[in-house]
């Protein structure tokens, strides 16, 4: 996959997975003596290796691409063994489309075929559409149909993507089921079909708050095996994955390397933690939760957006000022309700905090 973007030699801002993690692929397969599924890149025990992270023979490091119970991943790998489709689900922030692209990256080596959900998304994203001036200059044929990526992958025998399933329209989603069911796209317009070659598989995501929305019929949710992506399950594992991640986005922003910042970002996860789950970490104190999810993604973004602060406008030393605007952002989203929510916690719980006074004048400074 070409990640030179317009041709230039610039970097991407983004690599994909498989271009980010090239190293680590690379190795993988050559340690990977285990079998593996027909046309997959590596074996099933190789793909759960990459999500999860550990050293191989050789003594390549592979990152965790995950943080969480062992057995969700080893669901997911195998459910892509099968021929039934995989619905990672989960509440927002959960990693959905980060354990999905990895998951693509480490079975097809491409996690480019993607199809994204918004309530727009039109049939031919899932099926196929036409270039019209082809088709009026040559009339009907495959030279004038536009595979969608799911059609791609069918042909192929790759894994598609399909994000935020549940915000496609359900006549949309509908064409879905043949595909999966009978592995098969009908084309009528030409009298012919496209079969899936061994290999396809399809990985989508939905949201749990997204219920009500575009709901999955019975009939399509039967065609997916459905693994539920937890929040992490602890304030530790919660902090691991955010410094995992600021670590990685900042050397991709080339931000300089902030000392002592793990400091700030438990004192983000606690924050968010607290906030999302109503009660403060020792049990003691009751608090009410903001309109907003307050997710770990939320929360990379808050800490990432705190290290630009501190590199360009600071001493590179991540503090207090530096998370207290992102912090806010994050949790008023309402601001009639939540701008009460957040005055209460302040008052309640961080003005009373040993250790966090410094963390409760720089929120009282941007307060609005």
């Amino acid at each position: 996959m070409d990640t030179q973007g317009n041709g230039t030699g610039a970097q991407a801002l983004r690599p994909h997975a498989e271009d980010a993690f090239a190293h680590e692929l690379k190795a993988l397969s050559a340690a990977d003596d285990r079998p593996r599924p027909p046309r997959w890149k590596l074996s099933p025990w190789a793909v759960a290796t990459y999500l999860l992270g550990g050293t191989l023979a050789d003594g390549t490091a592979v990152t965790p691409k995950y943080v969480g119970p062992r057995r969700i991943v080893e669901v997911a790998v195998s459910t892509l063994a099968t021929d039934r489709a995989l619905l990672l689900l989960g509440v927002p922030g959960t990693a959905k489309t980060w354990v999905s692209e990895h998951l693509a990256a480490a079975v097809s080596g491409d996690s480019t075929l993607l199809v994204q959900g918004t309530a727009g998304t039109p049939e031919e994203a899932v099926r196929y559409g036409w270039d019209y001036a082809r088709l009026l200059a040559r009339g009907p044929g495959r030279e004038a149909l536009v595979p969608s990526p799911v059609m791609r992958a069918m042909a192929e025998g790759a894994t598609v993507r399909v994000e935020e399933l549940t915000r496609i329209p359900a006549d949309v989603q509908d064409a879905l089921i043949t595909i999966l069911s009978e592995k098969t796209l009908p084309i009528p317009e030409l009298g012919q079909e496209v079969q899936a070659v061994r290999g396809f598989n399809l990985i989508a995501t939905a949201n749990d708050r997204d219920r009500g929305v575009n709901d999955l019929s019975s009939a399509l949710r039967r065609r997916f095996n459905t693994v539920v992506l937890p929040l992490p399950a602890t304030a530790d594992a919660e902090v691991d994955i955010v410094a995992r991640r600021v670590d990685q986005l900042g050397r991709t922003l080339d931000l300089p390397p902030a000392p002592d910042a793990l400091a700030e970002i438990r004192r983000v996860v606690t924050v968010f933690r607290e906030l999302r789950e109503g009660v403060t970490g020792d049990g003691r104190t009751r608090v009410k939760t903001p309109s907003g999810t307050l997710s770990t993604a939320e929360a990379i973004s808050v800490v990432t957006h705190g290290l630009a602060l501190a590199a360009h406008f600071g001493d590179g030393v991540l503090r207090p000022s530096d998370v207290a605007a992102g912090i806010l952002g994050a949790v008023v989203r309402d601001p009639a309700a939540d701008r009460v929510v957040w005055q209460e916690y302040l008052e309640a719980v961080v003005r009373e905090r040993d250790g966090w006074q410094d963390f409760y004048r720089a929120c009282r400074e941007v307060a609005p």
